[in-house]
């Protein structure tokens, strides 16, 4: 297993594993515009992407986390654990995420302390 940091992150394999956990239909050019804002953590298999964290900052005040991806198949095998262990590192601030209930133990257990309530506004992706 290999893990990198802000690596290259192909939007097709990006895509690839965001489908594996969040089916959808994603604007390919929108995708790839929003991988380069981002630091990216990936974990590669033999060089395929089998996982991906993004982090989103301003680099002064805030850092979160839009999503982490694990392939189904590669889930429970440690990789989430060492990719959020990863982001503590590189995130150049504080970092601050929303959370499913039932994930809340998992990040717990990872360090992360309950803080802020969060909330969204869901518009559709055009």
């Amino acid at each position: 297993m290999k893990y990198q940091v802000d690596s290259h992150v192909g939007i097709d394999e990006f895509l690839s594993l965001a489908n594996s956990n969040w089916p959808g239909e994603y604007d390919r050019e929108k995708a790839k515009a929003a991988l380069e804002k981002t630091i990216n953590l990936s974990a590669r298999d033999n060089g395929s992407l089998i996982g991906c964290l993004r982090i989103l900052t301003d680099g002064y005040f805030f850092s979160t986390i839009p999503e982490a991806f694990v392939l189904p198949e590669w889930q429970g095998e440690g990789i989430g654990t060492k990719l959020f262990e990863l982001a503590k590192e590189e995130a150049p601030t504080s970092l601050f995420f929303g959370a499913q209930p039932e994930k809340e133990a998992f990040y717990e257990k990872l360090g992360f302390e309950k803080s802020l309530q969060s909330f969204h506004h869901k518009k559709s992706r055009k």
